[in-house]
């Protein structure tokens, strides 16, 4: 495997800004890689980054579960083919040791399907393992800002794949008309502090109703809440009709 591409005159420190999220915090993250090479390039460019430190990296989910509940990162760049446990369980065992870490993919190709799955297991978004170190970084400052880095074409399939009647129950507690406004924001692609703008709040507000939708619809992601909420309406996006649409 290759180690992570530069851009034309990128040196030390030079993509740290592409990183900068929302608070403008130091946020921590964690490499689940079992190529070794690849996850060295990693650490040097999580290093690189002003505004990111990382706190672990293993070359299997097995060892970074024992390990990660105790450091509880921000961000987890996770390897979707790991050996042994795969990206894709250990994302789902590590979303319940950590509900607030954002895991993002880091996959050979667009496999929908793979991609797919590790969505439904609480994965935020996923990158490509020949993307730029530029583009990893914005992917990391897109999550931090409340986004989910991903294709169209996923997204489509997100949405497309809950439009069929489910047997599970409906939500327990019914979403207020603002926390609708807000999930209808969330399914057109907008990050939070571009909720926050649209609708006149505080970013740390926006937050606050994305967690109380968690808790009512019993999910840990931005991702699996819009899911979720179309599963239970038939692919329904809650609130009025908006320009951008995935």
């Amino acid at each position: 495997m290759k180690e992570l591409k530069k851009l034309p005159g990128e040196g030390v420190g030079a993509p740290a800004s592409a990183a900068l999220g929302a608070s403008g915090r130091v946020a921590t993250v964690a490499v689940i890689e079992d190529n070794a090479g690849l996850r060295r390039s990693l650490l040097r460019m999580v290093g690189r980054a002003p505004d990111l430190r990382c706190v672990g990296d293993w070359p299997n989910g097995e060892a970074a579960l024992r390990e990660v509940g105790r450091l509880r990162p921000h961000i987890v760049l996770m390897d979707i083919n790991l050996p042994g446990m795969s990206g894709i369980e250990c994302t789902a065992a590590l979303k319940k040791l950590c509900p607030e870490s954002q895991v993002i993919m880091v996959t050979v190709y667009e496999d929908t399907d793979s991609i797919f799955r590790a969505l439904k297991a609480g994965a935020c978004g996923y990158v490509l393992k020949r993307a730029y170190s530029a583009e990893i970084l914005e992917a990391i400052a897109e999550v931090r800002a409340g986004g989910a880095p991903m294709t169209s074409e996923i997204a489509r399939r997100l949405v497309e794949a809950f439009r069929e009647p489910t047997p599970e129950p409906a939500s327990r507690a019914e979403l207020s008309a603002r926390e609708k406004e807000i999930l209808n924001l969330v399914a057109q692609g907008f990050a939070n502090k571009e909720i926050g703008g649209k609708l006149n709040i505080s970013y740390q507000t926006v937050r606050v109703h994305l967690r109380r939708i968690y808790e009512k619809l019993h999910v840990r992601s931005r991702t699996e809440a819009l899911l979720k909420y179309l599963q239970e309406h038939q692919g329904t996006v809650p609130g009025p009709p908006e320009k951008k649409k995935f």
